[in-house]
């Protein structure tokens, strides 16, 4: 799986209220979510997002309440992927639960700039930053993770493999 898109940058401990603000958590319809994205953060993300960008973060990013309306709503503006040093253990199970790819890298938060265009290579577990021409390496994205994202998220997964 390969994904390619221009970067929006975040710091350390974002929370799941900064995702997507909890004024919003009376629907889960993904659309009303996905305009909502990180409206806390960044009031204007949501509107400049185009399918297949990518949020690049520090440390602890999805830390919070442990809800899946985070993960839907970066899904669901058009976000492919989300890289950061590290993630809050509920938000990780959540984001490869709906299908959301997520890597953890320690050092290309400190190196990949907003707006940089890059690309991620899941199975091999590469990302290239086309801007500025470093490539660095991670943990390859599992195949069975790989496929919960190819169906859609676990639940598509599970009834495709019925």
């Amino acid at each position: 799986m390969r994904l390619k898109g221009r970067v929006f940058k975040f710091g350390d401990n974002i929370n799941t209220d900064e995702i997507i603000p909890a004024r919003y958590l009376n629907t889960i319809d993904p659309d009303i979510l996905g305009s909502h994205c990180m409206e806390d953060a960044d009031p204007k993300f949501a509107k400049k997002v185009k399918k297949g960008d990518i949020i690049v973060a520090g440390r602890n990013f999805g830390c919070g309440s442990s809800r899946e309306h985070a993960p839907i709503s970066i899904k669901a503006c058009g976000i492919s992927c989300v890289i950061a040093e590290s993630f809050a253990r509920i938000f990780y199970r959540n984001a490869i639960n709906i299908g959301l790819p997520i890597l953890e890298h320690k050092e290309v938060s400190k190196h990949i700039k907003n707006q940089d265009t890059i690309e991620v290579d899941l199975s091999k577990g590469k990302i290239h930053d086309n801007t500025r021409g470093n490539e660095y390496s991670t943990q390859a994205f599992p195949q069975f993770m790989q496929e919960i994202v190819k169906a859609g998220g676990l639940m598509k997964y599970i009834k495709k493999v019925k």
